[in-house]
């Protein structure tokens, strides 16, 4: 329980009215889950907005409100706080009213588009390893030291990864690696949170559904460095072009990565054979479970961060050569007869062309590749031609399909993906996924490569709204069991 005026030492208030003070007991902003003593939030959301919501959200019991604009009328008893933007107050509150816990980690945060979920799954890992204890916050899982809690959100509301990293902090966690979204941080969800780094992986187009251009998605992104203090690193990849636009006007030492120039931490690819690569970081080589010039970047990314936060650099090298690859992501199965399938979550344009190179530059001319591709509804549409071009040019085979078409029409976005296929490109077209996964492992032969790509760790798949129990790997190994009579590798 913690009173009202404390927890708002950090918050410009424009307004009060009513009591002026609330013992508050919990925080909200959904009045479907009110419960007596609460301060609840009214936010504007993009579905609805948290003010039509005041008087049930009072009438369930909440002893305060946080709202942009003031009510017509005010309850008896009830206390009321205007505020410019509720969504960066619900940050900062909710710090205060947790004990401000981000402060008593060393809580890293990972932005870009691609490689976010595994370099923070890699840190948490790494650090595990070495002993200490740590909290994830990724797309795939959140965990509390050693304790797993499902996913929801990529990056959660700002009560809920205050109320996470509380957890964090009692259970003795000395760090926490987090994934930091676009929406997350133009909607306010890290505001209140101290960081003491931030690592920019990469940007390419994605999300243009929400930013509406490329420029707001590099804008979102950037505004995570802006707000990191003095005491903060800001690790960046300067192979990207953006990477030092990103940090051009933070107050945060600036250190580098590459794999191209000089930089404050580099590392090259010395060897790349199926079941992994031989990395050499300065003038060690250190032999990993990983493939790509991408997860290159993620373990450089991994590294770095890890000298940056004082880790001993023989034991960071020592412990990256026993990590292995995170769910979802380049992962490998095996039929009985040879065939090779990779489940992996490349959902954009640039993560996809990065695996199926991965790939190309592996195989044997005698290899062939199949790739399964769809791409989700209710999401950034310019992405779908575009994906369906690089899958069906670079592949022997490409089968489009269905991946969360949600609330758009299966076959609508089937056509859009069409769009970008080439004369000459060979490709398939069946919206089942199922199906897809199915009709591509029982063509390949002996020896060839089938690249599942877009759901990687996720067991659903939204269609019409509703999700329904589907997993990539499972679907695979159902068809390695047709085409083998059930033996397995």
């Amino acid at each position: 329980m913690e009173m009202l005026s404390e927890i708002l030492n950090d918050v410009e208030v424009l307004s009060r009215a009513g009591a002026a003070d609330a013992e508050v007991t919990s925080l909200g902003f959904d009045s479907r889950r009110v419960v007596p003593g609460q301060l609840f939030f009214a936010v504007c959301g993009v579905q609805s907005d948290g003010h039509d919501y005041i008087e049930k959200a009072l009438d369930a019991g909440a002893v305060a409100v946080v709202c942009q604009r003031m009510p017509p009328s005010v309850r008896p008893g009830v206390a009321y706080v205007q505020v410019e933007d509720t969504n960066a107050a619900m940050g900062r509150i909710a710090s205060a009213f947790y004990g401000n816990p981000s402060a008593k980690l060393r809580l890293v945060g990972v932005t870009g588009t691609n490689g976010k979920t595994t370099t923070v799954t890699l840190l948490y890992d790494l650090f595990r390893g070495l002993g200490y204890k740590a909290g994830l916050i990724s797309t795939v899982v959140y965990r509390v030291d050693g304790r797993e809690i499902p996913s929801t959100h990529t990056t959660p509301d700002a009560i809920r990864l205050n109320e996470m990293m509380a957890d964090m902090v009692e259970a003795g966690c000395e760090y926490c690696f987090m994934e930091v979204s676009s929406h997350s941080i133009v909607q306010h969800r890290i505001e209140g949170l101290t960081f003491a780094g931030g690592i920019f992986t990469n940007i390419t187009h994605d999300h243009l559904d929400y930013h509406k251009t490329f420029a707001e998605y590099i804008r979102a992104k950037k505004l995570f460095f802006d707000g990191l203090s003095r005491r903060a690193f800001a690790l960046v990849n300067i192979d990207d072009r953006n990477g030092r636009v990103m940090v051009q006007n933070t107050q945060a030492q600036v250190k580098t990565l590459s794999l191209r120039s000089m930089a404050d931490f580099r590392c090259r690819i010395v060897e790349m054979l199926f079941d992994g690569m031989l990395l050499r970081f300065d003038a060690d080589e250190v032999w990993v479970r990983f493939l790509g010039r991408f997860n290159a970047y993620n373990l450089l990314s991994v590294y770095a961060a890890a000298i940056l936060l004082g880790a001993d650099r023989g034991e960071v090298l020592t412990r990256l050569s026993s990590l292995g690859p995170v769910n979802g992501r380049f992962e490998y199965l095996r039929s009985g007869d040879g065939v090779t399938a990779i489940v992996d979550y490349a959902h954009t344009p640039d993560a996809l062309q990065n695996v199926i190179s991965t790939i190309n530059e592996i195989r044997t001319p005698e290899q062939k590749l199949y790739v399964v591709v769809g791409c989700g509804g209710n999401r950034d549409a310019t992405k779908r031609p575009e994906m369906a071009h690089i899958a069906a040019s670079e592949s022997d085979l490409a089968v489009l399909t269905s991946d969360n078409p949600r609330l758009e029409d299966p076959e609508a976005i089937l056509a859009q993906m069409k769009a970008g296929v080439q004369p000459g490109d060979r490709y398939l077209s069946i919206t089942d996924r199922r199906e897809a996964i199915r009709a591509a492992v029982m063509m390949a032969s002996a020896g060839d490569i089938v690249l599942v790509a877009g759901k990687g760790h996720e067991t659903y798949q939204d269609a019409g709204g509703v999700k329904h129990h589907f997993d990539d790997k499972e679907e695979v190994r159902d068809a390695f069991a047709l085409r083998t009579g059930g033996k397995q590798a």
